[in-house]
């Protein structure tokens, strides 16, 4: 049942591509429901088919369904926010008590050496492997370097999280 939700929910990305990051995500069959629903209503038709091939034909219901849309990335966006808020506080607290975090540590350590060892790979080895292999090794040493590219957001922000992060600990300063 889970696949031909999510797929029907994809087939609405031509009218609003977030869909397709979202799918991506934790809750892809929560999401897909919330996006079937709000494609139903907006339509007024059951069928998702029926709903796409509406929407396709005309672009108001494409704005009303794209602005509904935009109220669930705000929830999302939210949801985010709050997580990472969990793990800072986290942080924080393993901090204040005079400890560290060795699990972040050691994942980031891992993360440096994976990006280190697979770019050492393709670097001494390039000539020699298969174009296959380079393509892999090349794919590993991106997630390696997305992985330390999130600890770094999680650990100085973003933009907007560097703002909350800052926010949040001005809140923790004065409660103290």
């Amino acid at each position: 049942m889970a696949f031909p939700l999510i797929a029907a929910a994809l087939g609405l990305a031509e009218f609003a591509p977030v869909i397709a990051r979202w799918m991506s995500g934790d809750q892809p069959e929560t999401i897909a429901h919330q996006v079937l629903d709000i494609a139903k209503k907006v339509t007024g038709q059951p069928d998702p088919a029926e709903a796409s091939k509406a929407l396709a034909e005309n672009s108001l219901l494409v704005a009303e369904f794209q602005k509904e849309l935009i109220k669930i990335d705000a929830e999302l966006e939210i949801q985010l926010m709050q997580d990472r808020r969990n793990a800072r506080e986290r942080d924080i607290a393993i901090a204040q008590a005079g400890r560290r975090n060795i699990r972040a540590d050691f994942m980031v350590l891992s993360a440096a050496v994976g990006l280190v060892t697979c770019l050492w790979t393709l670097s001494s080895y390039a000539e020699t492997l298969p174009g296959e292999a380079v393509g892999i090794i090349s794919t590993i040493a991106g997630i390696f370097g997305s992985c330390l590219k999130d600890a770094y957001t999680f650990e100085f922000g973003s933009s907007r999280g560097s703002r909350e992060k800052d926010s949040f600990a001005a809140m923790r300063r004065q409660s103290a």
